[in-house]
């Protein structure tokens, strides 16, 4: 048989909306309220400034990058500019302009040397002139190896954990999806899914969605013999 090309790698765009939200509530509702917040109210100084500086923190595939998109997805829809910030960003990424009211610096823990004093002078520049500024990273901030000026920015506004979902919250999220899709996927297949791939919700919806087309593709219903079929031929293509 012709193998089907499975794109698991491919990014989905994210919102609030496609966040499964778990225990995250009061960090999701915190996001929403920034998204939305006056700009006026960047410009304010003192203690409440802390709290226009916000720090995520968890392991990979909690869900930290999809707040960020989700984030930048919502201040778009309000009129106004996000910057999504990486490790493979270009050096220009982290210059402060009047007219990004929200920048959102992922995997902060993966900056090199040069990147972490732009990011810091970056910090100071949003607090005297305005603007907001969300970072992720995998660990809390006074536990990351960087440079200690940029730890102590890292903290000085409100620091949430990201936190993942349990197995059963999984497997409700991904047969909410399929409902959402009206597909009939057997709950036998969805943790197969769990216990014999990536379990980082990311990655399981990406294989939902590889299934789905492998099931169209092949012509066959999704079951468990077809889900096996499509893992080992992942792992014959990695």
């Amino acid at each position: 048989m012709k193998q089907i090309p499975l794109d698991l790698s491919a990014d989905q765009p994210q919102s609030f909306d496609s966040f499964v939200t778990g225990r995250n509530a009061e960090l999701l509702e915190r996001l929403k309220l920034l998204a939305t917040a006056g700009v006026d109210q960047s410009t304010q100084t003192g203690s409440a400034s802390t709290d226009r500086f916000l720090y995520l923190w968890a392991e990979a595939g909690a869900g930290k990058t999809h707040l960020l998109q989700a984030l930048a997805t919502r201040v778009a829809q309000e009129g106004r500019q996000a910057r999504l910030i990486r490790a493979d960003s270009p050096d220009a990424a982290f210059d402060y302009s009047p007219q990004i009211t929200h920048y959102l610096l992922d995997d902060v823990d993966q900056l090199f040397e040069e990147q972490q004093i732009a990011a810091f002078n970056l910090f100071n520049q949003i607090r005297e002139q305005g603007g907001w500024m969300v970072c992720s990273g995998t660990l809390p901030p006074t536990r990351l190896e960087l440079r200690e000026d940029l730890r102590t920015r890292l903290g000085w506004g409100l620091i949430y954990q990201v936190h993942d979902l349990s197995d059963d919250e999984k497997i409700a999220a991904l047969l909410q999806i399929t409902l959402d899709r009206g597909l009939e996927i057997p709950p036998a297949v969805m943790m197969y899914m769990l216990t014999h791939y990536r379990r980082d919700m990311p990655s399981l919806s990406r294989m939902l969605d590889a299934l789905d087309r492998y099931s169209l593709a092949t012509k066959r219903a999704i079951t468990l013999p077809l889900l096996r079929e499509l893992l080992q031929q992942e792992s014959g293509e990695q």
